[in-house]
């Protein structure tokens, strides 16, 4: 085992430094006293660090920093219970003497198994200190680890011989939390006298000072436990939020998982801009972590939007799709076709006029032909795209004249004004109906989000998610905001919303599309400030279309770029 060196380390919150090595090769800890207002004073300070930690790994080497100042300690070991209450885990080891530091922040693990507090056969392991003082919950003083026959201490010999150091004093102590069950325990090596720095005996005084900082820390401990569940439960809500939407639209779902993802990308090479009206965009780690919440909720309010309208992959389509319903209407055209050519036969041949016949037959033919081609239009049209042209939809109102007699003997017009509106919708599929259906989504999704008592650091989720499709020339949607009106972290989310979009291969009416066609769309966008421009640049420059595509995209999408062709985009 190789020790990680450190000459000086500070723990800035609890204002206190270890220093290097004194004249005896042992540490010198500056606030150690035995006068007992001044113990209580640093208690009180170490609790107040203690309270303001949020990092469970600082905060557990911290309480360690903690009781090996409080009690003067050259070294100690931390352990926490895992959840199966039937191991200790090492979370953090130091040793000042060897400059030994291991787990917590340090970002060195400790190389050593869990402890197990049982043995294969289910009794209690009592042979460690750690486990006995875990399993008898007492606190427990070795003076001499070496005369010491009621536990085994061969670990301990083998270390001493590995480095060259001498175990001697021990104090080891479990940490309670609030419902009085065993949360960890410390352990702490060889006490040292203040004035000399030789190794000590751990006195009665030293015993309760320990337990009462093990208190204080089991709270903190606690605490942050608690928080860390309560997040782990926040964002595992969230999760669930977005498997619904996954099983009740498997198109929106993955769009719901991709977005935070390309969110987070698209911040942190904003964040690095030093270009632009991004050079002031400077968001710290808690507000890229609001962001990406609000990136996993953006699309929250489509829980309740039909599944026929979210899963439109097609015009005609509603709980099926309709155009199965024109070709059964072409085939009776046909059918209409095919008795009239047989009529024609048979009054040829009444009139005895067999000439005529051929005629009768290229009419019937022709006919045939042009049936299949106007099927074929629909069939075309009903397939939503980027626009339709107004030739198209002409074409489409000439078929919708067409007569066509129904089950019912009535005869009718070829399309409903219904089906002719869907098949010349311009762009997409959705009709301006069920796109009003669809925008509604972005008002639900704020009433959703507003609703909920959003801690201070999360305030501006509702804001975020409900604003990413607000575009800055002002056309977005639902309340048209420009871009003074709009929060970075909004336009952020929209531009993330747009290129996943475009991209996505899993759309019910559209595979996905090549980068390098993307990105022109997406230039003219930005040119249009219909998504801001100023993002698009850093999208393009910091490569983040490519970082994503690789990690998301299929390989056959991923095209040749030449980014200095890119509209709106200048290298």
């Amino acid at each position: 085992m190789r020790p990680s060196l450190r000459g000086v380390v500070i723990i800035s919150k609890l204002r206190f430094t270890l220093p290097r090595s004194g004249k005896k090769g042992l540490p010198m800890h500056p606030f150690h006293s035995r006068d007992p207002l001044q113990c209580l004073e640093q208690l009180n300070r170490i609790g107040i660090a203690l309270s303001r930690e949020r990092d469970t790994e600082k905060l557990l080497e911290t309480i360690l920093i903690a009781a090996q100042s409080l009690l003067n300690a050259d070294g100690g070991t931390l352990y926490s219970l895992e959840e199966d209450s039937r191991h200790l885990r090492f979370e953090a080891l130091r040793n000042d003497s060897l400059q030994l530091y291991l787990g917590g922040a340090t970002g060195t693990a400790i190389p050593f198994a869990p402890i197990p507090l049982y043995d294969p056969a289910g009794q209690p392991n009592t042979g460690m200190v750690v486990t006995y003082a875990v399993l008898h919950d007492t606190t427990v003083v070795i003076d001499d680890a070496y005369a010491d026959q009621t536990f085994d201490f061969s670990g301990t010999r083998l270390f001493d011989r590995q480095t060259g150091y001498r175990s001697r004093s021990f104090l080891t102590v479990p940490m309670k939390n609030h419902e009085g069950r065993i949360i960890g325990v410390f352990q702490l090596i060889n006490a040292l006298d203040p004035e000399t720095g030789q190794v000590r005996t751990f006195a009665p005084a030293d015993r309760r000072l320990a337990e009462s900082l093990a208190s204080q820390a089991a709270i903190a401990l606690t605490n942050q436990q608690l928080i860390d569940q309560l997040q782990r439960l926040f964002e595992s809500l969230i999760e669930l939020i977005n498997v619904a939407l996954d099983q009740k639209s498997p198109y929106t779902g993955a769009h719901c998982q991709r977005v935070p993802i390309l969110t987070v990308m698209i911040a942190e090479a904003a964040r690095r801009s030093e270009r632009g009206r991004l050079k002031d965009f400077r968001p710290t780690a808690e507000e890229l972590y609001e962001l990406r919440i609000a990136g996993l909720l953006h699309d929250c309010g489509k829980i309740v939007t039909p599944v026929h309208v979210v899963d439109k992959a097609t015009k005609l389509e509603t709980l099926f799709d309709r155009i199965e319903l024109v070709d059964t209407r072409f085939e009776v055209l046909k059918r209409d076709a095919e008795i009239e050519l047989l009529k024609g036969r048979l009054a040829a041949l009444e009139r005895g006029d067999p000439a005529a016949t051929p005629s009768l037959e290229q009419r019937f033919r022709k006919r045939l032909t042009a049936l299949a081609d106007d099927r074929e239009h629909l069939r075309r049209c009903n397939i939503g795209g980027e626009s339709m042209r107004p030739e198209d939809q002409d074409r489409v109102r000439w078929i919708a004249a067409y007569r066509w007699t129904g089950p019912d003997g009535r005869e009718r017009p070829f399309l409903s004004e219904e089906e002719v509106d869907n098949l010349c919708i311009v762009k997409g599929t959705l009709n301006p109906k069920e796109r009003a259906i669809i925008e509604e989504h972005v008002k639900l999704t704020q009433r959703l989000l507003d609703t909920l008592p959003w801690p201070k650091r999360l305030r501006n989720v509702p804001e975020y998610a409900g604003n990413h499709h607000e575009q800055p020339d002002g056309g977005g949607y639902p309340r048209g905001l420009r871009q003074q009106e709009l929060a970075m972290q909004a336009r952020i989310i929209g531009l993330a919303d747009v290129f996943e979009a475009l991209t996505a291969r899993d759309r019910p009416y559209k595979p996905g599309k090549p980068l390098s066609e993307v990105l022109a769309i997406l230039g003219r966008m930005a040119e249009d400030h219909r998504i801001d421009p100023d993002l698009f640049d850093v999208f393009i420059r910091e490569g983040v279309w490519l970082q994503y595509a690789r990690q998301y995209l299929q390989p056959e999408q991923i095209d040749a770029v030449d980014v200095s062709r890119i509209p709106g985009y200048t290298p």
